[in-house]
């Protein structure tokens, strides 16, 4: 449905450089789509070089708005892509990290794919979680509390996970459902931020 996330505000992460093109693209899409308004979030405004496949440049887009210009209570909604180059640079940045951390804590329904939960275990977020990720971050997680499963989406709480890009058809179907739910304390709008 064209009206599903009518009035919802999302923040879709990108990062400087990095981020893999199709997961920040396809989701944005999606959410977009489905009728959400979407912000491109990140550690600085201008271009951003994402990647395919981590090691072939993609196509460069814009990050519209820096962690310091937003605040998370005027999303109701979060995406963090992956791309290995692109999550080591949000999961390093505290701006990023304290934005990412503020939607666990306001209980606002988060989408993450690949590479992106390197920045949740950075938040401190995984612990007493079950998610999914690329397959090399399953230490990370467990390390960090959570409960790292191989499926190809996964909903804990409002946390919604995926693999890889294939699992893209189901992510974003997943996060369009999740983001439908009513926010806290936020008017209807839906944000993606992309990392690169």
């Amino acid at each position: 449905m064209a009206d599903e996330l009518q009035g919802r505000r999302v923040a879709i992460l990108l990062a400087p450089v990095g981020t893999e093109q199709v997961e920040f693209t396809e989701t944005k899409k999606a959410v977009e789509e489905a009728g959400a308004s979407v912000d491109v979030v990140g550690i600085e405004t201008g271009d951003a070089q994402t990647m395919n496949s981590d090691v072939n440049p993609g196509e460069t887009f814009t990050v519209e708005k820096s962690f310091s210009e937003v605040s998370p209570e005027d999303y109701d909604a979060l995406i963090v892509p992956g791309g290995t180059m692109g999550a080591d640079k949000l999961r390093g940045s505290g701006e990023a990290v304290a934005f990412v951390r503020s939607f666990f804590e306001a209980a606002k329904p988060v989408g993450v794919i690949c590479h992106g939960p390197w920045t949740l275990v950075e938040a401190d977020v995984v612990r007493g979680r079950t998610l999914t990720s690329y397959p090399t971050l399953q230490t990370d997680i467990r390390n960090a509390g959570g409960t790292w499963v191989d499926q190809e989406v996964v909903t804990d709480e409002g946390l919604v996970t995926s693999r890889n890009p294939d699992d893209l058809p189901a992510f974003c179907a997943k996060i369009v459902e999740e983001f439908r739910s009513p926010a806290t304390n936020v008017s209807p709008t839906l944000t993606v931020v992309a990392v690169k």
